[in-house]
């Protein structure tokens, strides 16, 4: 538990809570209900062994702070608890509630120890990544143990399926360990990007394990350019040899000429394409505030990335 001030806000509300959540308890040393429910909310921060963080902050010593809180959410009273997470005010509830009814108020944004154990194997899986010198089948157990430990970290099995896909390059018995892992979120892909991509990679490795060689498909499509499903297969050849821009170029000749063939099938793989390519947003980082209390965080901004830029206007022109 933690008192918060204006000198330590920044840092200890809305920096702490990128990396967990923080229940902000506002009260005052003359409210009984405030008196009631703050052993309430101790006890529950030891029960829950870390996985969110006390704070509170006392309404008559920081009113600045306590007030604009209180109009963001139109509360007029105390105690006032605020859940604060990534940086951002997400959640409050008003008066001492029932220790059961925090519970429920809790679970709605306090990870559980699950996910919390799936989450480390990620980070362990991605660190082993990053440096360059790592056992890939150390980083698939890590992040297949990360996906059954909590299957509904979509983090974890969007890295486990990329990490199987490329693998697929050379080892074409992952593209089944990848489909099998995919079915059992395949709705996700009719409304998460993300998922739709992994759909397409997934289609276009099964594709080429049937597909002629390159020189064939070049001698069709030399003998007719209107040959698109030469062309389409051509494309998923490049997008599962990695070799993304050339891919993109070969279903831009597809979307020039018939911007609908197969269902959109050549738009809908370059868009994929875009997405894998396309880096995750950083975190946001703010700076201490100043006179004027900030109490949201500023947006994390992506880098721009200049072949991306280009292919997305690319694909811009063609269909436009």
């Amino acid at each position: 538990m933690i008192d918060i001030t204006i000198e330590n806000f920044q840092t200890e509300l809305i920096e702490a809570s990128r990396q967990q959540p923080v229940l902000l308890d506002i009260w005052a040393p003359w409210c009984g209900p405030c008196k009631a429910l703050g052993p309430v909310l101790e006890k529950l921060e030891a029960a829950y062994g870390g996985r969110f963080l006390l704070a509170k902050l006392n309404s008559d010593e920081q009113p600045e702070i306590a007030g604009q809180l209180s109009q963001a959410f139109g509360v007029r009273s105390i105690p006032f608890c605020v859940m604060f997470s990534g940086g951002q005010p997400v959640d409050g509830f008003v008066g001492a509630l029932p220790e059961a009814q925090v519970r429920e108020f809790l679970d709605k944004h306090v990870p559980s120890e699950e996910a919390l154990d799936a989450e480390a194997e990620v980070e362990e899986a991605e660190a082993l990544l990053a440096s360059g010198e790592h056992d890939i089948e150390a980083v698939l157990a890590k992040l297949q143990e990360a996906v059954a430990i909590d299957p509904s970290n979509d983090v974890a099995r969007l890295d486990y399926l990329k990490v199987l896909l490329g693998l697929a390059r050379t080892e074409p018995a992952r593209v089944a360990q990848a489909r099998a892992a995919f079915e059992p979120v395949s709705v996700k892909a009719m409304t998460d990007g993300r998922f739709a991509a992994i759909q397409r990679w997934i289609e276009a490795a099964e594709a080429v394990q049937q597909a002629p060689d390159l020189a064939t498909l070049d001698a069709a499509i030399a003998a007719n350019k209107r040959d698109f499903a030469a062309r389409f297969l051509r494309a998923q050849q490049l997008f599962v040899a990695g070799q993304l821009t050339d891919a993109m170029d070969e279903l831009l000749e597809i979307i020039m000429r018939d911007k609908a063939w197969q269902d959109e099938a050549a738009r809908k793989t370059y868009v994929a394409i875009l997405e894998l390519m396309t880096k995750p947003a950083p975190k946001a980082a703010d700076t201490a505030p100043g006179s004027t209390l900030e109490i949201a965080g500023k947006a994390a901004v992506t880098p721009s990335d200049p072949v991306l830029d280009q292919y997305r206007r690319k694909l811009s022109m063609a269909l436009f």
